[in-house]
């Protein structure tokens, strides 16, 4: 299914230069040389690239060292630096500070050099590799929802061979690819950087990220962002819940968006009408894929992928228009882009340490049960893209909670109607995060900052990141 948390990375900014094509030099502790990037790293031109060795396990800080690859556009010597994270867990970060940056205002352009990374586990950093998974990620892939027990059992067992490679593949590494290591991982940034504070953007995931470190190192926070708020009280397992009531309530609201355009689109003029010409196309799917690869399953997936903003919407409503005239090109161009997800052995590893997983699938059924009846659009799904974490060989590790006294006051900016990181969730960062200030746009649109138009949101960001100065709190209207 497509990444849920990970689809933050739909909101940023990407800009498409020419990428740099040779092996990054090498650093060690508190310096950091730069050069070319590594190839398919996603790093465009003006980009440059360095590693950094940091502890495997911070409680053995001279014990085997891993290898962090950090990304930067800018010059060092700016007054600030900008350390980004596009969310997740388990997205590569290089090739974001460059969207970033591009993206950001005069003044805090000349202000900021920024970097990014990708986070242990995944991609050029040292990567949780599982081994091959080409036959389980083969499209189009079999119904989400079981019609009966053989079918779910075939699922099941899927979920326990991934757990069970990864375990055995990647066994010494697993145990520390956590929220907290990956923020004990950003000061060591912040060391080599020789940066007394970071200032800090993370969307969707990387606000929990943000939020950790935050949490264990006050003293060398800086200006700290966070857009699309993931809840600090809630576990992993549980959110995904969370998600499915809110990308139903989405799917909802664009149902009635192409209800109100019927002139347009002509695929009914209310939402249940709207409805009913989508699950045609579900049906359609299900019975002979499009393209041969775009099944009941990629389809779903599409959709999730689409209600990250509205933007998006009317894309899919000229693909289903299209499709209706025989004509299925544009809506595989949304299943290339959205819906042909894979097995993530990144965003497993970090979600699978997590406390809260249910220890046997009888759990994880009942619970799916329940929530497919209030959202049978994602339930399912959402259910078996993280359903290893079931089968887990790790265990969950303890981690530091979220939110201090100490912790310098924080601005989020929270997407009233985000499906993929509820309000709820960012009302209880601001709770945890004392003194914290939160900008609610009305809108869904999920971690979008800076790539949208909405003045509200960018002038109060824009003098916080100048000054310091925090906004009150204060509710926006959607971004045009």
């Amino acid at each position: 299914m497509t990444t849920l948390l990970r689809a933050a990375a739909i909101g940023v900014a990407v800009i498409s230069l020419t990428a740099q094509l040779t092996v990054p030099a090498t650093a060690t502790p508190g310096k950091l040389k730069w050069g070319d990037c590594p190839p398919d790293s996603g790093a465009f031109q003006q980009t440059t690239c360095a590693t950094l060795k940091v502890p495997l396990d911070y409680a053995r800080p001279s014990g085997q060292q891993i290898t962090l690859t950090i990304s930067k556009v800018g010059d060092l010597t700016a007054p600030r630096v900008l350390l980004t994270n596009p969310g997740g867990p388990g997205v590569p970060g290089i090739g974001m500070e460059q969207g970033i940056r591009v993206s950001l205002p005069q003044k805090l352009y000349d202000q900021y050099a920024v970097l990014s990374f990708d986070p242990r586990g995944v991609g050029d950093s040292t990567p949780v590799n599982c081994g091959d998974f080409g036959k389980l990620d083969k499209h189009p892939t079999a119904p989400y929802r079981p019609a009966n027990a053989q079918q779910e059992q075939r699922r099941v067992q899927q979920a326990k061979q991934v757990a069970e490679q990864c375990g055995r593949k990647a066994k010494d590494l697993l145990p520390y690819i956590t929220t907290e290591n990956a923020a004990r991982d950003l000061d060591r940034i912040r060391i080599a950087l020789g940066r007394d504070k970071i200032d800090y953007l993370g969307y969707s995931y990387g606000t929990k990220l943000g939020a950790m470190y935050a949490t264990v190192f006050p003293q060398h926070t800086g200006r700290m962002i966070l857009n699309s708020v993931v809840d600090p009280l809630t576990s992993t397992y549980r959110q995904s819940f969370a998600q499915n009531a809110g990308f139903q309530t989405r799917a909802q609201a664009m149902f009635q968006w192409i209800a109100t355009r019927d002139k347009t689109y002509h695929l009914g003029k209310t939402a249940k009408a709207v409805q009913a010409s989508w699950q045609k196309v579900r049906s359609d799917a299900a019975k002979k894929p499009f393209g041969a690869r775009a099944g009941i399953n990629e389809v779903d997936d599409t959709l999730v992928g689409v209600l990250y903003s509205d933007g998006l919407w009317s894309s899919l409503a000229d693909a289903v228009v299209q499709l209706r005239k025989g004509h299925p090109d544009d809506l595989l161009a949304l299943v290339d882009q959205y819906g042909l997800g894979s097995v993530d052995p990144g965003l497993l590893a970090y979600s699978c340490t997590d406390p809260g997983w249910p220890h046997s699938w009888t759990r994880a059924h009942l619970d799916t049960t329940v929530s497919d009846r209030r959202a049978p659009l994602v339930a399912w799904g959402n259910t078996w893209f993280t359903a290893p974490c079931v089968f887990w060989p790790t265990g969950p590790v303890r981690q530091t909670r979220i939110g201090s006294a100490k912790v310098p006051p924080i601005l989020l900016i929270q997407p009233r109607y985000d499906a993929a990181t509820p309000l709820l969730g960012a009302q209880r960062m601001q709770a945890v995060l004392a003194g914290s200030r939160m900008l609610v746009k009305n809108d869904g649109n999920h971690a979008a900052y800076l790539t949208e138009q909405n003045d509200c949101v960018n002038s109060r960001a824009e003098k916080y990141l100048l000054t310091g100065a925090l906004p009150a709190n204060t509710t926006c209207p959607a971004s045009t």
